[in-house]
Order: C-alpha cells, then structure tokens, then sequence
C-alpha cells in the first residue's frame, strides 16, 4: 500500500506540474510574458500557487524551465551526431530546415526569442550559454575539422542564417506578412526560405571543395 501511495504522489506531482507549465505556455500565448504572475499561473493551472514553490522553488525558476523546455539548440544533443562522412554538408541543411520549421511552429518560442532581446534576465542568458555550449560541440566535432582554416567564416555564416531563421519568423504575422516578396505565411514562402539555406551551404561547401 505504501509503495502505490508514493507511486500516487509522485504521478500527482508531475500531473500538477505539467498544469503549472502549459499554464505558463498559455498565458504567454495569451497576454505575453508581462502576464506571467504567480496568481494568474496558479488559477490558469487550476493548482494551489503553493506548489508552484514545492515543486519549482518559486515562478522564476517555473518559467526557466518552460523557457528551457522550448528552445531548439538547448534540446540539441551534440553528443549524439549521426554518422558524418560529407563534413558536415547535408547535417548543417538538416539542422537549419528544421530549426526553420521549429520556431516557425512554434509562436511561444518566438516571444521567448524577442523577450530575449528586450530584457535581462538569468534564465534567458543560461539558455543562450546552453545554446552556444551545444553549438560549439557541433561545430568543433563536424565543421571546424572540414574548413579548417575557414572554420571561423563557416560559422559566421551559420549566425548570419540562424538569426535569419529567428529573426522570418518573429517578423512574419506580425507587421507583415511579405519580406523581400516573398509571402512568409504561406507554403510556398517557407519553401523557398529552406530552399535558399541549404543552397547558401551547398555553395559553402561547394567554395571549400575547390580549396581543398
């Protein structure tokens, strides 16, 4: 009996804080991240504020880990990389396409990113520390081997087109729906966009083959 109780509290737990973390995804969907308080999370969780403290250690650190839980590179494990026998050339496509996809699916994670650049705040710089820390595994394990001494331009060009995924996807819907013509809430747009990055490492690739 006392195993199935605890088996009982610890499923509670993590049912209330599943409830206390898509409460913070829903409000921030909602009323943006200036309408995540303590009382409106609780009552959208349907969950004593309480728990938020028991469980959490208090509303920072319950939306660190909704923050954590959204970001793309975070969730990136370097460790486990396929197998790489092109240097790199169709992992980088595949790891931009579907980060293109990911944030544009994902409306939550574009107002985590522009929160990001309009305040300080601890949970978004250790997201940004895990981001580079994940990236840089990639990096030095698959790219910096191939381009060697151009290793750094390769990764100039990685930041110029992952703040170009962000920075589509942010824009998009909001002001405007069209950049540089091209219809960014449609299908054929985002095809396009993908189209173009892993043509712009095609030709990266392409550059350092005939270097080499």
């Amino acid at each position: 009996m006392e195993r199935k109780a605890a088996a009982g509290i610890i499923r509670n737990k993590e049912r209330s804080k599943e409830k206390f973390l898509d409460a913070v995804g829903q409000i921030l969907e909602t009323k943006g991240y200036s309408g995540l308080k303590v009382n409106d999370i609780a009552a959208t969780a349907g969950v004593d504020k309480k728990m938020i403290y028991n469980y959490f250690g208090g509303t920072d650190q319950l939306i660190d880990e909704y923050i954590s839980s959204l970001d793309f590179w975070s969730n990136v494990d370097g460790q486990s990389t396929p197998e790489i026998t092109d240097g790199g050339q169709e992992f980088s496509k595949q790891l931009l396409t579907q980060q293109f996809d990911y944030v544009s699916n994902n409306k939550n994670l574009q107002k985590i990113l522009l929160w990001g650049v309009a305040e300080k705040r601890n949970s978004l710089r250790t997201i940004a520390d895990d981001r580079e820390q994940n990236g840089e595994q990639l990096f030095s394990q698959i790219a910096d081997p191939y381009f060697s001494e151009n290793a750094r331009q390769y990764r100039a060009i990685m930041a110029l087109l992952i703040s170009g995924i962000y920075y589509l996807n942010m824009y998009k819907g909001v002001n405007a729906e069209t950049f540089c013509g091209i219809d960014l809430t449609k299908e054929e747009g985002t095809q396009q966009i993908k189209g173009a990055l892993e043509k712009i490492i095609d030709l990266v690739y392409e550059d350092q083959n005939k270097k080499q």
